[in-house]
């Protein structure tokens, strides 16, 4: 290709001229191409590697010479020798002649550069190329990784590194490649090269490790190896970046969102500087955004755009505190450096005013920020200020619609009493609706009532109050440690409501959506589904003790918060433990608040903890007990041994304590959580431990550990509670030891905030990291299993087998998400995690025809020959007529093929060439999975009847002993293969040409050919005479069935006369005709050779009836002379075929067959239309097989299931896109 002219300061180092003219030099790499190049070949292909050289993608190259000069300029460059020489064909027919004109030499090379440059922009503009971010540096990368790793253009590459990788105690220098879907490694050193392909979605562990030898490490673990690589430039740069991709995998294995979230990337909205790909640049957009979001508690959808460091004036202590401003979309964030010393989030719905103040040297570029609550914030030291405005501006502009539902949402923050309520009247008119928190309804104390516990919640309210009016009050509140202090303390019964949803940033996502859970709530009536059910089940267990839920208001706003969340979130809906929460909400929230709380703890606060397969708390509970192993490390030993950190996490992490705490106990921890986040959960967890570890260490068993943890539970209380006690359902459930002393819940959390404090949220957030490869990846082999188990009993594979299979399908299914495909479906709409473990993996015709030329052993070598038989076996698998089968539908079809006995196999192959329009029966055969195939005893009188097969006498099992064993099985599967649809003339000839394309690169080719020609013929006859016994009617579905399209066969006919190459005998001449008679009316077997004078063997108690009407019209007019036969030169050698001709035998090369001859046994003309009324059954194409061993030892032979899988994962190895799963790492050394 061409390219914008560069200069080189040494032409001929490590390249070998091949042409040169006055102007242009055409080069070579040394080393590339036959011969090697010796040992200079070697170290140059050593160094190119090494040093990233472009002369790995574009081995030759074309210099412009300056004339009576040492400079050259690169512009061409390509990577095969026909590429190259078109351009150096097109440079000396265009420009030599007019060079030779110029008499100046800087007007030469100017001439040479502009002529290339526009070479490329005319290019460009043709091709409709667009400019995009990345450096030439970077598309060479792509290029080199597509190259050598066979990578589609689907395969985002997003950065590229230096390093060693460990193999054995030898490191190799080379190049790690992190693309979207794969990490892959390249070496080539001294002639030996070394590939590695891993896919993310494979990765077990992947954690930094430093030893003395290696200081800076990345270990990648598989399944199968880990892979050590070391010696980067950058390792937390490289690592960061290989947790995100890890993360987007792990996200892609369970729901569709990661695949659709690679889509569309976040863009930039500043330019960066170009020195990493556009791809990697947005990749660090998505990962500072989550990061924003998780640090203020903002919706998912919020971006971030941009951050500077900058000074907050605080008038609470008069001061200016150093940090970070962040500005997004709908939101400024301030955050100090300190990081508990102050915090601020001002949504722009707020704000008023945003004005640059004036400059002065105790306050440089100042900018003062105004809001609806009169309150203005005061930031300085901004580096890049008048754009900062610009941006905020533009964001403002973009919140101007939605400020008339501000006023409404600004009051739901007031402690009025006097405030409207939000009325909902969308339940049943005799059931009582909740205009406000249910705790306000069932307060049970008058207002005469005054003690010292509610002098102590007075005390707390006025706290609270003079916090708002000293530090501001709503979502512009100062967040200092003086709020973290009141929180510890415990928030107001009354306030708990309004400070859960400013904390956890629900009020956010509920300001931004007025009449969301209204509409959501009435779209959700009177549905029911799986979720419904669930909900109407737990409805009457959660907090069934407190008076709230009593009755049928509270259980009734409880059903509709769940139920307007399952149908707002399908992929989680409802599960165990979101009752008991959900009705904790009610109580201090009003129902549309209590929804938001729901949403933001389930999406934001507590993610993956809700779903079918409560990933989320797993990951946690892998967290909790790593945190365990570090700071309760002596009971750490004890726990693991008793099993109790899995049980007692899950009930803990899941409800957040209500479930094992008394009522007014786990509320404030709930308070914590909405404030401080995950961290304390497992802070509290922790003391509940350590406050618990010598009795624990006594324990003898699992029962005797959660008794003591029990107890400890019930004695929490909280003595400043003025709630009425509630009785505890947990406490109802230990036995009747000793109680256990009261623990005051704040001396509780205090005590965890002491012991524990050093717990950091972006810690937990990297044992999250590390936790969610494991559990994701023990949940997929669980998947595996429980689908191996499910089943292992409908097939005759191992459970080995099924396994590797189950590796090479999922691996199929996850590549073409990963890529797309041509197919009609969306890839995404194949993998959903919700679904059953067989249903979550499917694939479509294209994937399954992969597949199908690895695995089946049907699969010609052709592939223009496998793909129809592919189609047809799909479609037959395919019960749901969805166009995508499952694994158990995959397996079914396989193993037929595989382990099947010779009718299974006839049965399928008979039923893959039935209408699309018969296929029901057809499928509810497979689907049955028969063992033994139906042959009627009456059939098969009448078939003794009607023909005397040919056939030679050989040493296997007499056919008698099949139908012996047919017949068996005959009394249950009888209507089974009489549901079996009859094939047409046009199926037939489908089936016919299957078999002949099954056969290409056998062994046994010759003789399979020569034998499917003596079944085809017989099979022909047997429709002919079929058709006497039949009434000639046409049905007119049949009509529409018929393919215009298909190929004509021959019309069949009967032989006359005892001729080789007939079928048929003239009747015999009585019934007391004898065997030497009979036998020598009868033709040679196939491949007879000279043994004309053999007895020839067949089936003695078969006669010939005299069911052929031969004193008829009909009689005369179908039966061809042998004289006839021999004169047709009009027929294709290979359209005629005998079973007895020896000189036909011998010209006969079957490989040349084409695709739609049909072969025939001699004697049959051939025909210009299909015949309407002829028709096989099922029973008579299994008996006429039967007549040819060939066949019947070509469906008998045993397939190596184990070599066709370890092929298969060889050819994933080093086949283009469809890479092998980690187990199956690429690791090739020349």
């Amino acid at each position: 290709m061409w390219v914008n002219p560069e200069e080189v300061l040494q032409a001929g180092a490590l390249w070998i001229t091949e042409r040169a003219n006055p102007y242009f030099i055409l080069q070579k790499r040394k080393g590339h191409g036959d011969g090697g190049g010796g040992l200079a070949g070697l170290l140059v292909g050593t160094l190119d590697v090494v040093l990233d050289s472009s002369a790995r993608v574009a081995p030759y190259r074309i210099l412009y010479e300056t004339p009576h000069s040492l400079t050259y300029w690169l512009i061409a460059h390509g990577s095969s020798r026909k590429e190259i020489t078109e351009h150096w064909e097109w440079l000396e027919q265009n420009l030599l002649q007019t060079l030779s004109i110029f008499e100046n030499e800087n007007d030469i090379t100017t001439f040479v550069k502009g002529k290339v440059q526009g070479i490329i922009a005319e290019y460009n503009k043709n091709h409709d190329v667009k400019e995009d971010d990345d450096t030439d540096k970077f598309k060479e990368a792509i290029c080199k990784f597509r190259k050598l790793f066979g990578m589609p253009e689907e395969e985002k590459l997003v950065n590229y590194y230096s390093c060693s990788y460990w193999k054995g105690k030898v490191p190799r220098q080379g190049w790690l490649y992190l693309s979207i879907n794969h990490i892959c490694f390249y070496s080539y050193l001294l002639g030996k090269e070394a590939k590695l392909v891993i896919r993310w979605a494979d990765i077990t562990q992947l954690e930094k490790s430093a030893t003395l030898l290696l200081p800076d490490a990345v270990k990648v673990s598989t399944r199968a190896a880990e892979h050590v690589f070391s010696v980067f430039l950058n390792v937390n740069e490289t690592f960061k970046l290989m947790e995100q991709l890890a993360n987007i995998a792990m996200r892609q294995l369970l729901d569709n969102e990661g695949f659709e979230q690679d889509r569309s990337l976040p863009k930039l909205k500043r330019k960066s500087p170009k020195k990493v790909s556009a791809l990697k640049r947005d990749l660090d957009a998505r990962a500072k955004s989550e990061r924003y979001r998780a640090l203020f508690r903002l919706p998912k959808d919020e971006k971030l755009d941009g951050h500077t460091g900058c000074t907050l004036w605080t008038p609470f202590n008069k001061t200016h505190i150093l940090g970070q401003m962040f500005v997004s979309t709908n939101y400024i964030c301030f955050t100090s450096k300190e990081e508990t010393l102050c915090s601020l989030i001002i949504p722009l719905r707020e704000v008023t005013i945003v004005e640059k103040a004036d400059s002065s040297n105790v306050l440089p570029s100042p900018l003062s920020i105004s809001t609806k609550n009169r309150m203005t914030f005061l930031f300085a030291n901004l580096k890049d200020r008048d754009f900062l405005v610009q941006r905020i501006s533009d964001f403002l502009q973009q919140t101007t619609s939605k400020i008339r539902f501000e006023r409404e949402i600004a009051g739901s923050l007031s402690s009025s009493d006097d405030e409207g309520e939000r009325q909902f009247n969308l339940n049943d008119n005799s059931v009582p609706t909740a205009t406000q928190a249910l705790m306000t309804m069932y307060r049970r104390r008058s207002p005469e009532e005054f003690n010292p516990k509610l002098a102590k919640e007075y005390l707390k309210e006025q706290a609270w109050k003079n916090h708002f009016t000293e530090y501001g009050q709503g979502m512009c509140m100062y967040r200092t440690e003086r709020t973290k202090d009141l929180v510890l303390q415990g928030i107001p019964e009354n306030m708990r409501g309004e400070l859960w949803l400013l904390f956890s940033g629900a009020i956010n996502e509920m300001a931004t959506h007025p009449g969301y859970y209204e509409d959501l709530v009435e779209k959700s009536m009177g549905k029911y589904n799986l979720a419904t059910e669930e909900i109407e089940r737990d409805l009457h267990r959660s907090l069934p003790e407190h008076p709230a839920f009593q009755n049928e208001m509270g259980i009734a706003a409880l059903r509709r918060v769940l139920t307007a969340y399952a149908f707002r979130n399908p992929n989680i809906g409802y599960c165990q433990a979101m009752n008991i929460v959900t009705s904790v909400l009610l109580l201090y929230a009003k129902e549309e608040e209590a929804f938001w709380l729901l949403v933001a703890l389930c999406e934001r606060m507590l993610p993956d903890y809700y779903n079918t397969r409560v990933v989320g708390a797993l990951v946690d509970q892998g967290v909790f007990e790593e945190l365990a192993r570090e700071y309760v490390p002596e009971l750490y030993d004890c726990m693991q041994d008793l099993g109790v950190i899995s049980t007692i996490s899950l009930s803990w992490f899941l409800t957040l304590f209500l479930s094992v705490m008394p009522f007014e106990s786990a509320v404030v921890v709930v308070d914590c959580f909405f404030y401080e986040g995950i961290k304390v959960i497992f802070q509290l967890a922790l003391s509940v431990l350590h406050a618990n570890i010598h009795q624990l260490l006594e324990a003898k068993d699992d029962g005797e550990a959660m008794t003591v943890l029990g107890r400890y539970l019930d004695s929490v209380t909280n003595k400043d509670s003025t709630l009425p006690p509630i009785p505890h359902l947990h406490s109802l459930l230990t036995d009747d030891g000793e109680p256990h002393p009261d623990v005051d819940i704040f001396k509780l959390v205090r005590s965890c905030y002491e012991k524990f404090g050093s717990i950091r949220a972006d810690v937990i957030e990297q044992m999250r990291f590390k936790q969610r490869l494991r559990v994701i990846q023990t949940i997929e082999d669980t998947t595996k299993r429980n689908v191996v188990r499910t089943i292992v009993t409908e097939t005759a594979f191992s459970i080995d087998e099924l396994e590797e299979l189950y590796v090479l399908f999922k691996a199929e299914h996850l590549t073409s998400c990963y890529w797309g495909g041509t197919g009609s479906s969306n890839p995404t709409d194949r993998h959903d995690p919700s679904l059953p473990y067989l249903e979550q993996y499917r694939i479509d015709l294209e994937q399954f025809r992969g597949l199908f030329s690895l695995l089946f052993p049907w699969a010609p070598a052709n592939s223009a020959h496998s793909d129809p038989l592919a189609q047809r076996l799909f479609r037959l698998l395919d019960h749901n007529g969805d166009s995508l089968i499952n694994f158990r539908e995959f397996i079914s079809g396989l193993s037929i093929l595989c382990h099947g006995d010779l009718t299974e196999k006839l049965k399928i192959l008979y039923n893959m060439h039935v209408m699309p329009g018969k296929c029901a029966c057809v499928r509810a055969c497979v689907r049955a999975y028969v063992h033994v195939c139906t042959y009627s005893e009456c059939w098969a009188a009448s078939l003794t009847s009607m023909f005397v097969p040919t056939v030679k006498k050989l040493q296997a099992p007499d056919y008698r002993n099949y139908l012996k064993l047919w017949n068996r099985g005959t009394k249950n599967n009888l209507e089974n293969v009489k549901d079996l649809p009859k094939l047409n003339q046009s199926q037939f000839i489908e089936l016919c040409k299957t078999l002949y394309n099954m056969f290409s690169e056998d062994a046994q080719e010759q003789e399979l050919y020569h034998a499917t020609a003596t079944v085809t013929s017989l099979l022909l006859e047997m429709g002919e005479v079929g058709k006497l016994f039949c009434c000639p009617t046409k049905d007119p579905e049949e009509e529409d069935l018929e393919d215009p399209g298909e190929a004509k066969p021959c019309e069949p006919a009967l032989v006359g006369g005892a001729q080789p190459g007939s079928v048929y005998h003239e009747r015999v001449q009585g019934e007391g005709e004898g065997e030497e008679e009979e036998g020598e009316a009868r033709p040679h077997g196939p491949g007879n050779g000279d043994s004309g004078g053999e007895q020839l063997s067949g089936m003695e108690d078969i006669r010939l009836e005299d069911s052929s009407p031969k004193d008829t019209g009909t009689s005369s007019s179908m039966l061809i002379s042998d004289d006839e036969t021999k004169d047709d030169t009009s027929m294709s050698s290979y359209s005629v075929l005998s079973t007895g001709s020896h000189e036909l035998d011998d010209k006969l090369h079957c490989e040349d067959i084409a695709d739609d001859t049909v072969l025939v046994r001699g004697g049959m003309p051939h025909s210009t239309s299909v015949d309407k009324d002829w028709a096989i059954t099922f029973e008579q194409f299994l008996a006429s097989v039967l007549t040819e061993q060939a066949l019947v030892l070509y469906f008998e032979k045993p397939v190596d299931v184990a070599a066709r899988i370890t092929n298969a994962k060889n050819v994933r190895k080093a086949g283009r896109p469809l890479l092998s799963t980690s187990d199956y790492e690429i690791f090739l050394s020349g």
